[in-house]
């Protein structure tokens, strides 16, 4: 089985809106349901898991009967931390998913669906026991020395990704390593990635074939704007 965790706990302090950015109407649709509707249509995703905040999980519900988001079976309230929200997630499913079923997590903030780079995902954690969407890069990449902004060093780009969701994981593997996690771990932790190779699981990186788009400023959202009927979900 595979399970599809859309993260869209968290306030969205830096957006600076009257809403967090999931939640943002694009032509009268919130942003996370673009993404819900497209991830329910995917053959290889059997359940959908939405870690909401908490004052937004009635909301969740409303576009779940909107769109018919069948799949869709836990609204999850978030925790205070990333890492919190992301152990609510995987204990609200804890008695129903066996160690080897395959579990992604995937950020509200990256509005899209990469259907052919989560197939791939997807057989990367039966093959590897981890893996994650990324985007290569295609410019010079450079090292810059933080306080100074002086360039210090070139890095071969063909060594470094930006990542990109979702990333997913055997779910006896991580719910391990968060359920076991005490609060301050939980809260020092920030990626799923990184505490996964902080716990030697293997992470294999399929290249994204879409662009990486991830809303943090007003700016990014401009951006889905244009490209939301266009682009990221055609029509």
């Amino acid at each position: 089985m595979n399970i599809l965790f859309l993260m869209m706990g968290g306030s969205g302090t830096r957006f600076g809106a009257s809403r967090p950015k999931q939640y943002t109407l694009i032509d009268d649709v919130p942003v996370f349901a673009y993404i819900l509707r497209g991830y329910n249509k995917m053959d290889e995703i059997d359940k959908i898991v939405v870690v909401s905040h908490k004052d937004w999980l009635d909301y969740v519900e409303e576009w779940k009967e909107k769109f018919h988001i069948d799949k869709l079976t836990h609204i999850v309230k978030g925790g205070d931390t990333r890492s919190e929200s992301v152990l609510n997630g995987l204990s609200a499913v804890k008695d129903i998913a066996a160690h080897d079923d395959v579990v992604l997590l995937c950020d509200a903030t990256h509005p899209y669906v990469d259907v052919e780079g989560t197939k791939g995902v997807i057989e990367g954690v039966k093959k590897y026991g981890g893996a994650t969407l990324g985007q290569r890069q295609y410019d010079t990449v450079y090292r810059m020395n933080a306080e100074t902004c002086m360039l210090e060093q070139v890095v071969p780009r063909q060594e470094i990704v930006s990542g990109a969701s979702p990333e997913a994981f055997r779910f006896g593997d991580i719910y391990k390593i968060y359920s076991e996690a005490s609060k301050e771990e939980l809260e020092a932790m920030t990626s799923a990635g990184a505490i996964a190779l902080a716990h030697n699981i293997p992470m294999v990186v399929v290249p994204a074939s879409v662009i990486n788009l991830k809303i943090t400023y007003p700016g990014d959202m401009e951006v889905f704007k244009k490209l939301v009927h266009t682009y990221f979900f055609e029509e």
